[in-house]
């Protein structure tokens, strides 16, 4: 993994300790990113075994959460790190409670794409029907992905252009609740079935907004402020304010 953003120190144990964390946070993020995909295609597809490893899987982010939490308390103990390496600390720890969280959304896709498997749903009928879920999909991965891109190279200006980028997940998020909420309508037998395309979208939606967590734990890292609660025009003027 690339360590070339979290500085160095006198103790080369302590660069390696930092490194360790962050080791953790990314591997969670791939673990993620890969988690959506196969939720998306399970539920798109109809395949059940796909969706059995997605859910499989959130054990194994669940163990990767707690070496992170363990690694942080381990070294705010030895070290009592302060300035900007607490920042860093604190911003990874925050980033490991979002991706798990994301995986505990993954996981519900994942299991709504059983339901639908058992109770008959012909292979590839989602996809064909409600594609825009698929879309919905796409962007909340290319967001994750893009979210801990900014993390890793401490960049600001990709972590606004992320927290913008949830504004078309939202848009996105709206147009699948329209077009579900339409197929009921029109076929009230499908709402058991459909309501599980809504539940999932929704999830999608929130991981949307924990990628938008990761974004602004970036700025608070690179320059100490706290830009949660705030509007995105504040996030962008603070991400290009000088120092």
């Amino acid at each position: 993994m690339d360590t070339s953003n979290i500085g160095s120190h006198i103790s080369s144990a302590y660069d390696a300790e930092l490194a360790t964390l962050a080791g953790y946070v990314f591997e969670m993020g791939e673990l993620v990113v890969e988690q959506i995909r196969d939720a998306v295609q399970a539920l798109n597809t109809g395949d059940r075994e796909l969706a059995d490893k997605v859910v499989v899987s959130d054990h194994h982010l669940d163990a990767l959460e707690v070496r992170a939490d363990e690694e942080c308390a381990r070294i705010i103990a030895r070290r009592q790190p302060a300035a900007g390496d607490l920042r860093f600390i604190l911003a990874m720890s925050k980033a490991v409670t979002d991706l798990e969280r994301m995986g505990d959304e993954a996981e519900r896709i994942g299991h709504m794409a059983m339901r639908l498997a058992e109770a008959g749903e012909p292979r590839g009928d989602t996809q064909r029907r409600f594609g825009e879920l698929g879309h919905l999909g796409d962007g909340v991965q290319r967001m994750v992905r893009a979210a801990l891109d900014a993390l890793r190279d401490h960049d600001m200006a990709s972590a606004a252009a992320v927290v913008r980028d949830d504004l078309e997940v939202d848009h996105e998020y709206e147009a699948v609740v329209r077009q579900v909420m339409t197929y009921m309508m029109e076929d009230p037998r499908a709402i058991p079935r459909v309501l599980n395309l809504l539940w999932a979208a929704r999830s999608l939606e929130r991981i949307g907004d924990r990628a938008r967590n990761i974004c602004e734990y970036v700025i608070y890292l690179v320059k100490g402020r706290d830009v949660r609660h705030t509007s995105l025009e504040h996030l962008e003027r603070e991400a290009r304010r000088p120092d």
